[in-house]
Formats: C-alpha cells, structure tokens, sequence
C-alpha cells in the first residue's frame, strides 16, 4: 500500500494527538506527523492507550517540510466553498472517493487536518492537490479531529499495494510553474492567473500523474512555446528555452 502520513498541522491539545495516535493504530495506519505541536505530556500518553508506539514515533516537522517530501497531499476541510467559481475548496470528494483515487499509487500520501478552532487556512488548502471532506450533517458539520482522522483511516484502510509511482513533489512544482510562465507568455490577463493556476493545479492534482506524463506536459507547453516564438519553424527539441512572450 502506499504510505500515507496522518498529518495534524498546529494541533491545539494534547489530548486530541493521544487520541489520534489511538484511532490510527485500530485502522493500521502508523505514521503520524507534528506541525507545530504543543508540548505533550502523560494526557497525551493516556489518551493514545495502546498505541504509544505511534505517538512515539510521530514526526515533527515544518508544513515545508511535509510539502517538500509528499507525492500527493490532500487537505481536509468541514468549510466548503458555496459555488464552483470558487476553486479554493473545490471540488472536493469523501473518503471514499479518495480511496479511489489513491489505490493504485505507489508514493507518499500526505492527508492534513487542521487545527481544532478553524482548520486549514486557504494557503495550506491552495498547497494541496486534492480536497477532502466528510459528509456530515448540515446541522453539526464540524468533527473532533480524532473522529474526523478515524473516518478517513477506516475509509483508507487495507489498501492494495500501489502499482505506479506519482510524479515527485518537485516534478510536479517545476510543472505548475511552467505552466505559470505559460501564462505570463500567453498573456492571460493577469488577474485570472492565480486562479488559473489553482484550476490547474486541482485538475491535475487529481489526475495523479506519473513522471512520464508530467513530462509529457512540460513537452507539449514547450512545443507549443517554440511555434509562438518561431512560427512557421520546425520544432527544435534541444531548444529548451523558456518563452518570454515575445514573437
């Protein structure tokens, strides 16, 4: 199976890491990371019960970091966007869905959840590839981290082992920023890039690309830049130059 990290970005209590650790280990799941934790002490110890060993083990690392080394990373968020014309939150997909949509991946699945007051900020949810939520009820949508952490281990639980590596992290950040330059080169007005860039980045965070089709993007943009810089030439494929717009 693929390995997937439970990540808890500036957990508030204690209590709730100890928790987490414990609805972990009941689905299998092993690897726990830190950002910014607060300091832990016997509570947390109590709360994880028999699975101490999770809690031991848990990383502690900067978002950066968590970023730096994940294949996919997928942010979870009980606030929604209203409308499609907002992309920030959307589209989003249950667990169950994400389980469809990592089974086959042989990488390193980053899932983050958010602080207990208010969760992911719009930064860290723009940083991800995928939005996940749980269906809750309309009346009480928001739930205990713990219990939000134990229904997507128990969605992901016993997954096959993965059958094709995902595109690195900095394959795919090399990709969305070609694809940026693209823009500035096209002249998309300049007010639409960010969110172009954000559609972009959810269409093909979700597509789950391997190294070979990534590269295969970057080889149609850079084609499609040498004809816009020098139309009616034959395409030179050792010009890796990067277009600046200019005919």
């Amino acid at each position: 199976m693929p390995q997937i990290d439970i990540v808890l970005v500036e957990p508030l209590y204690e209590g709730n890491i100890g928790f987490a650790a414990r609805v972990m280990k009941n689905f299998g799941f092993h690897h726990m990371v830190l950002v910014n934790p607060p300091k832990m002490t016997v509570e947390a110890t109590a709360r994880a019960s028999h699975a101490k060993d999770v809690l031991e083990s848990a990383e502690i690392l900067t978002l950066d970091e968590v970023f730096a080394r994940s294949n996919l990373a997928v942010a979870t968020t009980g606030g929604l966007a209203k409308s499609v014309s907002n992309p920030m939150r959307m589209p989003y997909y249950s667990p169950a869905e994400l389980r469809e949509m990592v089974k086959d991946v042989d990488g390193r699945i980053s899932i983050l959840f958010g602080r207990e007051n208010w969760g992911l900020n719009n930064d860290e949810i723009r940083r991800c590839d995928i939005v996940a939520t749980i269906p809750t009820s309309p009346e009480y949508p928001i739930m205990n981290i713990s219990h939000a952490i134990g229904v997507v281990c128990y969605e992901l639980a016993h997954l096959p082992r993965g059958e094709y590596m995902l595109a690195s992290r900095v394959e795919m950040d090399a990709l969305y920023a070609h694809f940026e330059r693209f823009l500035e080169g096209i002249g998309h007005p300049v007010e639409k890039r960010e969110t172009t860039l954000l559609l972009a980045k959810r269409v093909l965070g979700r597509t789950n690309l391997t190294v070979r089709e990534a590269s295969t993007i970057h080889g149609i943009l850079r084609r499609t830049e040498w004809h816009l810089k020098h139309p009616g030439v034959a395409y030179d494929d050792k010009g890796r130059e990067y277009w600046d717009g200019d005919a």
